[in-house]
């Protein structure tokens, strides 16, 4: 799936991988892929400019580390990304429910 198809739920799908603990930029984008089951097989060009937006925006902190013998930023949440992952994850919620129930019809029930 093309970043494009995924733009405006990018930040929540990099806030909600980065919820289990900080991660380098490379396994954010294995992350993505492993968990929409190989769906999303981003870029690097279009995940890393979200990582550098959400640090500007205060949602993620990063730092350099080598414990692995090569130098790699680590990304994780900060308290306010944490706050709007869990507001953005409740929107998900109520619109999946509510575009489900248009289109399977008044019988669906997601439950």
């Amino acid at each position: 799936m093309r970043g494009e198809s995924l733009k405006g739920h990018l930040d929540l799908l990099v806030l909600a991988v980065l919820a289990d603990g900080p991660l380098h930029g490379y396994a954010i984008i294995e992350a993505l892929r492993e968990r929409s089951g190989q769906a999303f097989d981003l870029p690097e060009g279009t995940v890393y400019p979200v990582l550098h937006r959400l640090e500007r925006a205060g949602r993620l902190a990063s730092d350099w580390d080598a414990s692995t013998g090569r130098r790699r930023r680590t990304y994780r949440l900060t308290g306010p990304g944490r706050g709007v992952l869990e507001v953005e994850r409740a929107a998900w919620n109520e619109f999946v429910t509510a575009v489900g129930r248009v289109v399977q019809g008044p019988a669906w029930n997601p439950i």
